[in-house]
């Protein structure tokens, strides 16, 4: 599991996932609300003529919904869900750096205290004192029933 981890800050924690699985990190922008959407679903956004559905993580930890700062922003992932390999944004406070960590800084994650799911995490990264959760972004963005609607008009205009 070592390797570059990008570190971001969501809901006063600080999580990660492999840089791999980045594509971008975007300003916060105008996003479109999808009826029907779930609930972890903020709405979607166009990215160069894409249609990009944008997970708050928050919502799917089952916390309160991401404030909207300056700060806030959209990290743009590709994920693997079923077979497929679908292109989601999540939202965060704010994106902290890339971090190189090795094999021996990163530990199984704890079976209790965090906010998340154990299943949805690969991991603890130590860095310094603190610990970074490494998030299983692939796990975490499966089974979100996106709606249709949010996935079509890839090739649009708008």
């Amino acid at each position: 599991m070592s390797g570059q981890y990008l570190t971001f800050q969501l809901a006063g924690d600080e999580y990660a996932f492999g840089i791999l699985k980045v594509k971008e990190i975007l300003e916060y922008d105008t996003i479109t609300r999808v009826p029907n959407a779930p609930p972890a679903i903020r709405g979607v956004i166009n990215l160069r003529g894409t249609v990009v559905p944008v997970v708050d993580l928050a919502v799917r930890f089952g916390l309160p919904a991401t404030p909207v700062t300056r700060r806030t922003c959209i990290v743009i992932v590709e994920v693997r869900a079923d077979g497929v390999d679908l292109v989601m944004g999540v939202l965060a406070d704010a994106v902290s750096q890339v971090m190189d960590l090795a094999d021996a800084d990163i530990e199984p994650p704890p079976p209790f205290g965090a906010r998340v799911r154990v299943d949805y995490l690969l991991g603890m990264g130590k860095i310094d004192k603190r610990f970074i959760l490494i998030l299983d972004i692939d796990r975490l963005l499966r089974g979100l029933d996106i709606p249709e609607a949010a996935l079509e008009g890839a090739s649009s205009d708008a």
